[in-house]
């Protein structure tokens, strides 16, 4: 407090008395900038800021004393006075403004280097693996030599371990705010997956699906819960984690405004961009954004059987079909521009799904925060995992048998439990299988989870969320996942364990060749 008083005393613009009043019994001084008595709300990255001032602090007033000499400071008019006290008020205001667009430029630039380099590990990875020749997917390598730095660098230097969580903080909440958008694009081009598939056969395909996910999930959620009653480990609590902020009226004015000038500007000029796929990209994309945004301010009740997930889906096949019809091309090239796969001619669809490395990298950073717990539960989340993995792939096998599907669409749909990289590089293990097949259900399954698995978690009364997220990931992968942890972020953590440990080891069972024959024989 003398501190404070002596540096207020030395900044006044005028001189004071050196002197001491001798019967001086107290002197009281109070200052204030214009913006102590104002809240200070910054927005940035879907979180809100709010900067109070101490309640102890009063609003600005001229300096004054009181004592035996009630004048001792009052050395200038009124009108000088309060003229002073204006200045003071806008030097204040010119400050606060100052240090708010200095927090926000800095933010944003933190942001930026955080993701890019996320995004550049990622790509790094790839094409590693690709120069390689090695078919497991860089992602999951990536996250696991992440987890197990941090974990190195917590027990050798924990101040390192924080920095680095701090540090990657920016792009870690950036990515979960946004996390279902990144597995909407296979959901999008659904209708040019399954064209070529009888009725018949969907039908008892879809049986499989919604079957097989209620079994797989009550399978992994209930011998996690016997798991732990046998071990007698006692549940404790995760480490809080910040849900992401809703979308503010601002954000979805400006993904409209983008929508309407870039989808009116591909029907006036097709290849404006050089391309069809990149004209259409802005537009796509915007209402693939919009979509995610509508579905996210639905009521809690609507979203438990309408996820935002579907909403986002159908406003992109929405905005497909509106510009279809408009520019007299039709659906399907539209769709076919929404996902190219080609990394010179991207779509809409190839820009979000180039997040899915970069959001399996991460986890790490969501299993690290929670390395207590998940140590501490191991053997409810490795024996779960594992069986749950066994169970889909053979239940898969024999339930496709006993309704009559056909035996290569049956193997197609094997691993419709596991993330969509690492199925397809499963069923390539096979011969006469259908890739396209293969992603459509694996979408569909996740789609099913992400839509049902609230709702389905309370009926079942699995209320851990180690239950939860274990349930969740090993019966509806990445969709699930994503599902989930937007409404609860403490699951976030065991869904990434199980839906990382899920593949791998679903992975590896498939590629013993052993396995592989008895999946077929029981596939008939």
């Amino acid at each position: 407090m003398a501190t404070t008083s002596s540096a207020m005393l030395h900044n006044f613009p005028f001189p004071l008395p050196s002197h001491h009043h001798p019967k001086l019994s107290s002197f009281t001084c109070r200052t204030s900038l214009a913006y102590t008595h104002k809240a200070c709300a910054l927005a940035f990255n879907g979180g809100r800021f709010l900067c109070r001032p101490p309640r102890s602090q009063k609003s600005a007033a001229p300096i004054r004393a009181f004592g035996l000499n009630s004048r001792f400071l009052q050395m200038d008019s009124p009108e000088t006075s309060s003229s002073r006290e204006i200045s003071m008020k806008s030097v204040g205001g010119e400050s606060g403004g100052t240090s708010t667009v200095s927090q926000t430029v800095f933010g944003i630039a933190h942001l930026i280097i955080s993701l890019g380099i996320i995004l550049a590990m990622d790509k790094f990875l790839k094409a590693a693996f690709v120069a390689a020749a090695i078919k497991f997917p860089s992602a999951l390598f990536g996250m696991f030599c992440i987890f197990s730095v941090l974990v190195i660098l917590d027990s050798t230097v924990p101040a390192a371990a924080a920095g680095l969580m701090n540090f990657f903080e920016p792009a870690l909440i950036f990515i979960q705010r946004w996390l279902p958008l990144f597995y909407v694009p296979s959901l999008v081009v659904l209708p040019l997956s399954v064209r070529d598939i009888p009725a018949a056969s969907g039908i008892k395909i879809c049986f499989i699906i919604v079957g097989g996910w209620l079994a797989s999930l009550s399978v992994a959620g209930y011998t996690a819960i016997a798991v732990r009653k046998i071990v007698k480990t006692e549940m404790t609590d995760a480490e809080p984690m910040a849900k992401p902020s809703p979308f503010s009226p601002i954000e979805v004015w400006a993904w409209t405004g983008i929508f309407l000038v870039s989808f009116v500007s591909a029907l006036v000029y097709p290849t404006i961009l050089g391309t069809s796929a990149r004209t259409c990209l802005p537009f796509l994309l915007a209402s693939t954004v919009l979509g995610y945004m509508v579905g996210s301010g639905l009521p809690s009740d609507v979203k438990k059987v309408f996820h935002p997930i579907i909403c986002c889906a159908a406003s992109a096949d929405l905005a497909a079909l509106a510009f279809g019809y408009l520019s007299q091309s039709g659906l399907d090239p539209i769709l076919g521009y929404y996902l190219t796969k080609v990394s010179s001619n991207p779509g809409a669809g190839d820009v979000l799904m180039g997040f899915l490395g970069s959001v399996i990298l991460s986890f790490a950073f969501s299993m690290f925060k929670q390395r207590k717990l998940v140590k501490r539960h191991a053997a409810e989340i490795f024996t779960s995992v594992i069986l749950s993995t066994i169970f889909s792939l053979y239940s898969t096998a024999l339930v496709g048998r006993l309704v009559g599907l056909e035996p290569s669409l049956t193997v197609s749909i094997l691993p419709r439990c596991i993330t969509v990289a690492l199925a397809l590089s499963i069923v390539s293990l096979f011969e006469g299988t259908n890739s396209s097949l293969t992603a459509a259900v694996v979408v569909v399954t996740g789609l099913v989870g992400a839509n049902f698995v609230q709702a389905t978690l309370d009926k079942l009364r699995f209320r851990d969320p180690i239950a939860r997220g274990i349930a969740t990931a090993s019966s509806a992968h990445g969709l699930g996942t994503a599902a989930l942890s937007a409404k609860e972020p403490e699951a976030l953590p065991f869904c990434a364990i199980a839906y990382a440990l899920n593949g791998i080891f679903g992975s590896l069972l498939c590629s013993v060749p052993a396995i592989r024959q008895s999946l077929i024989a029981v596939v008939g």
